[in-house]
């Protein structure tokens, strides 16, 4: 079995972030931003290429600063 497949790149192994292909100054989306945060810079695809699971954690993020904010406010002119 013969494959066409080169495994002597040194980028191959290497994080997603610093291989050349990826670092072109190219927009990504929400998905790959945070998947590139939880695997720290490993794989850009690991979830996969619906949008709405990007968009999810950038609306959890939001709603938890907003709460955090709000509860600060609150809480501190309470006393």
């Amino acid at each position: 079995m013969t494959t066409d497949f080169d495994f002597s790149s040194q980028d191959l192994f290497g994080p997603v972030v610093f291989r050349p292909s990826f670092n072109r100054a190219e927009k990504i989306n929400a998905n790959q931003a945070w998947s590139l945060f939880f695997t720290a810079g490993q794989e850009d695809k690991k979830l996969g290429s619906n949008s709405e699971t990007g968009r999810l954690f950038t609306n959890l993020l939001a709603a938890i600063a907003v709460t955090g904010s709000l509860g600060a406010v609150i809480f501190t002119s309470v006393s």
